[in-house]
């Protein structure tokens, strides 16, 4: 199925040529090469059709010898130019590829230098389409329209050359047709442009619908929700097949009245031409090879206006990678970084030369931070963990749990107040250092196509065999994986739906033990598992904890009541910390929590 184009202008049209034009100079001997044989290949098919006045001159006066070095004169032009032709589009393939190679690394290695906010405010298949729908149309536009653009260039330039060399007189009649040509191009352009912008907005909610509609096929099966979808799909597909016919209805009209035209100047031209001819006025040979000319004239017109759409619709989408490209990367002007020395383990680093040693103190004083300006989800938040505690958030949904954690790690700076980790503010620790030293499961687990083992491996790559086995252990992951088919090696696919989602949650848990982090933050890190898993499992997460300081976010509160400190947060603020025991004596709103899950159970 042909793809559908848009001939939407980019708004930066300068920006995005230079950008574009400056990956294309990285390979510019390659694209030399390439203008210079399509430029001997369009000439040689100029050359060729006026190589038709000598031959049939030569026919006509009866000169067998002229005839003859006319054709093969010919023949050997027309070889040259098939060789060229071959040449360049050989060489158009590699330079193409080797520029979109540089695009697609520099698009996916700025990708991950962008802040979590950049993916929190995109549908994951918008940031999907820069490396298909949007890097395809840039090379449709490399490997067809370069070569075709700078083609029918010479060819237009050099046709009417010709022309005016064989015949002037005839020319003005040609040149009035090219003229309203041009003409037509213009309208039929300005008229379908409304509608090409429909079409790409229309094209967008549709591939966005089918996204969300694949991606949540096991909720839509659930409530029976298939005909309902299939009505949504159908009015946004009708508006796509509106949008679509009217700007294909206008484009599609350009070629056959380029053709058309092209026509009745052909026979226009060749009433007048024969008519110069039996007055005198022309020689036959000029005129058999200018009706060839103006039969011509139309092509590479034809192949230049077909070739604008793909143009257009390469810039949209150069633009659109270049302005993500253009997104600003995380902030980072931390210059404390983590260091292992021999005697004493883990230390960070000060840029004065001094060390701190790694001992997991967190403390939050008077925190204030909203992902939208004017709507704080922490206000002044004040909390400590000492090293080694068990720190436990509980409260309703929104209350700010899952912020603290994102904070302490940067995947977002605070606004107001400060995150202190050994004594030192976190801005001013480097990013991939004080990340190294946390370790996180997440309530949503994310699996990687690869094996078992590659999956726990992720968490400390350079990990060993045994390594892995005896963090799967700490998990208690590692009797339900040596019961899978090829154990270890066993690979997944899917984000792991060949696993139940206790398993998965499994593997997640075991990926942070490999890392054998001193902080560890588990959001919601049990709440895929069943109540005999999760007593399986907390003798290995107590081994993993022991001393380390731990964050634990948890709806289900009997994962937390061997917390060291409970924090009850409600709208942004913590209303209430202590243990446990002491919680359920003030009988506040923890009391009434626990004992609200207590009777449910």
């Amino acid at each position: 199925m042909a793809r559908q184009l848009s001939a939407k202008k980019p708004k930066h049209l300068g920006y995005t040529l230079r950008t574009l034009m400056a990956y294309m100079g990285r390979h510019k001997f390659l694209l030399l090469a390439v203008a210079v044989l399509v430029t001997v290949s369009a000439l040689a098919n100029l050359l060729g059709t006026y190589m038709i006045r000598p031959v049939v001159n030569g026919l006509a006066q009866g000169g067998i010898e002229a005839l003859l070095r006319g054709v093969t004169l010919t023949a050997g032009i027309y070889l040259i130019g098939a060789l060229a032709a071959w040449g360049y589009t050989q060489t158009m393939v590699k330079a193409a590829q080797k520029v979109l190679f540089d695009i697609r690394r520099d698009l996916f290695a700025h990708l991950q230098k962008l802040p979590l906010r950049f993916f929190d405010t995109r549908r994951h298949g918008d940031v999907m389409s820069y490396f298909t729908n949007d890097v395809d149309t840039i090379s449709d536009a490399l490997n067809n329209s370069f070569a075709m653009v700078i083609q029918s260039f010479i060819q237009v330039v050099g046709t009417l050359t010709m022309l005016f060399i064989l015949n002037w007189r005839l020319t003005m009649v040609v040149a009035v047709c090219y003229v309203a040509m041009f003409l037509y191009i213009r309208f039929s352009g300005k008229r379908s442009k409304a509608y090409y912008r429909r079409q790409q907005a229309s094209l967008g909610d549709l591939d966005g619908y089918i996204e969300e509609m694949v991606a949540g096929q096991k909720v839509v099966k659930v409530f029976n929700h298939e005909r309902e979808n299939l009505r949504c799909f159908r009015e946004k597909n009708e508006a796509l097949r509106k949008a679509g016919t009217g700007a294909q209805g206008y484009a599609a009209t350009m070629v056959p009245a380029v053709v058309s035209i092209s026509y009745i100047n052909y026979a226009i031209v060749a009433a007048l031409g024969g008519y110069m001819a039996m007055k005198g006025m022309t020689d036959v040979g000029s005129l058999a090879s200018y009706l060839v000319f103006v039969r011509q004239a139309a092509l590479p017109i034809n192949q230049f206006t077909q070739q604008t759409n793909f143009l257009l619709a390469a810039l949209a989408g150069a633009e659109r990678v270049f302005e993500a490209m253009d997104q600003p990367v995380e902030v980072d002007e931390g210059q404390v970084v983590l260091e292992k020395q021999p005697q004493d383990g883990w230390r960070w680093k000060k840029p004065d030369g001094t060390t701190v040693p790694l001992r997991g103190d967190v403390r939050f004083q008077d925190v204030t931070f909203g992902y939208e300006e004017g709507h704080p989800i922490l206000k002044g938040i004040t909390l400590f963990a000492k090293p080694g505690q068990k720190i436990a958030f509980v409260g309703s949904t929104g209350a700010g749990k899952t912020t603290i954690t994102n904070l302490i790690n940067r995947f977002y700076d605070v606004q107001g107040g400060s995150v202190v980790y050994d004594g030192i503010d976190v801005r001013d620790i480097r990013k991939d250092d004080l990340r190294r030293s946390l370790g996180i499961v997440l309530q949503d687990t994310h699996l990687f196509t690869g094996t078992i083992a590659d999956n726990i491996r992720f968490g400390k790559l350079d990990a060993t065999q045994e390594e892995i086995e005896r963090a799967a252990r700490i998990a208690n992951a590692d009797s339900f994986i040596r019961r899978l088919p090829q154990g270890y090696e066993t690979r997944i696919t899917a984000d792991g739906a060949n696993l139940s989602q206790g398993q998965r949650q499994l593997l997640a848990i075991a990926r942070a033990a490999v890392a054998d982090p001193p902080v560890l933050i588990l959001d919601e890190a049990t709440s895929s598992i069943d109540t005999r898993t999760e007593a399986l499992i907390e003798q290995g997460m107590d081994r993993l904890m022991e001393g380390r300081t731990v964050f634990v976010i948890a709806h289900r509160l009997s994962t937390v009541r061997n917390a060291d400190a409970i924090l009850v947060l409600e709208h942004g603020t913590v209303v209430e910390r202590g243990s446990h025991a002491d919680l359920l004596a003030q009988k506040g709103i923890y009391y009434q929590l626990y004992n609200g899950m207590f009777e449910l159970s």
